[in-house]
């Protein structure tokens, strides 16, 4: 038999939190009709700016062809535009059109929805010891902050 002490793993309280928080934000962003890996896309862009599609990978965690399919439809439904880098012609940067800053607003309102949700009844002291202890987890595991954690308005 397989054991081992879930009650004591802060990888698993971690993860499954965010697993739930995750599948609540799918489910918010498919009435707007965006997946949540398009949504991690703009969320980027919005706060780094245009970046290459291998910058944009390497920020989001997820393979460069995984990516390139992501893209190739945000491109298709006219929500970002992907542009020969001036530097390097290797590269493609990418951008967000004003179509996509149409949606932008409702998307944000979900991840707010979300989070409103998700806090319900957690009081701010314990929102700020959470936040706390979360950065000292990455710090203590060598990682820096995602850029989404400084994202204001971009999640959840």
């Amino acid at each position: 038999m397989l054991q081992y002490d879930f009650e004591e793993s802060v990888g698993y309280w971690v993860a499954m939190t965010a697993h739930d928080l995750r599948r609540a934000l799918d489910t918010g962003l498919a009435r707007e009709k965006i997946t949540f890996r398009q949504w991690e896309v703009l969320a980027l862009i919005s706060l780094t700016g245009e970046l290459s599609q291998g910058e944009s990978a390497e920020h989001l965690g997820i393979e460069a062809p995984t990516l390139a399919g992501i893209l190739a439809r945000m491109e298709r439904d006219g929500w970002l535009e992907r542009n020969t880098c001036p530097l390097d012609g290797r590269k493609k940067r990418i951008r967000a059109t004003p179509k996509a800053e149409a949606v932008w607003t409702r998307m944000v309102e979900c991840c707010r929805r979300v989070r409103q949700q998700a806090t319900d009844g957690v009081s701010a002291e314990d929102l700020a010891r959470l936040k706390s202890t979360c950065e000292k987890i990455r710090e203590n595991l060598g990682n820096p902050l995602s850029p989404f954690v400084e994202a204001q308005g971009a999640s959840v």
